[in-house]
């Protein structure tokens, strides 16, 4: 039973399936992919920076009047 487990075949992995296909096929897809990942980064990249500097604002803004009116 046990040399039974160990003769079965495995299933294949992403890189056995992705063997079947041209090369220059897998690295257009590749590129795709890595692309929209950098334009979601720099998408949430732009939305921190916003956010960062309306806090900065919203903060400096407060501090200077509640030095104001001390």
């Amino acid at each position: 039973m046990f040399l039974a487990l160990l003769s079965k075949p495995s299933a294949p992995t992403i890189l056995d399936s992705l063997a079947d296909y041209p090369r220059w096929v897998v690295v257009a897809c590749t590129t795709i992919v890595l692309a929209a990942a950098i334009w979601v980064v720099m998408k949430l990249l732009k939305w921190t920076l916003w956010l960062l500097l309306l806090s900065v604002v919203i903060i400096g803004l407060g501090t200077a009047a509640w030095l104001l009116f001390r």
